[in-house]
């Protein structure tokens, strides 16, 4: 499967974006892929921030973005979602989706193999 991410830009603090993450190529369909999303800012090692699952009947976040962004999903249109609020400059970064192999879950997450070309994220104080 192929991804691809998009929406990032630059925002105020206290702004809100939302980053797509369109797949495409794949045999199988886009349900059986649970979507992650991770960042990495500069001079920083990449971190995992929010998955969902198949059905996106679950999600997990970590504790920085937990209550500010939300991750969903439509697959009908192939296309996993991360809507950013209350943007602070920390979350200032490259922000990456990715999927694990067909049908397995979303953990753990050294499990990814798909990635999509990463997205920037810019908040100014």
């Amino acid at each position: 499967v192929q991804l691809q991410a998009s929406g990032g830009g630059l925002v105020q603090a206290g702004g809100s974006l939302r980053l797509s993450c369109e797949a495409s190529g794949s045999g199988r369909p886009f349900s059986g892929y649970a979507v992650g999303w991770f960042r990495q800012a500069p001079g920083m090692e990449r971190e995992f921030v929010a998955a969902i699952s198949w059905s996106g009947g679950s999600t997990y976040y970590i504790d920085s973005v937990r209550g500010r962004f939300v991750i969903s999903r439509d697959n009908a249109e192939n296309t996993a979602y991360l809507q950013m609020n209350n943007l602070q400059p920390e979350d200032t970064a490259v922000h990456y989706c990715a999927a694990p192999e067909y049908e397995q879950p979303w953990y753990p997450t050294d499990k990814y193999v798909y990635w999509g070309q990463g997205t920037l994220v810019t908040v100014s104080s």
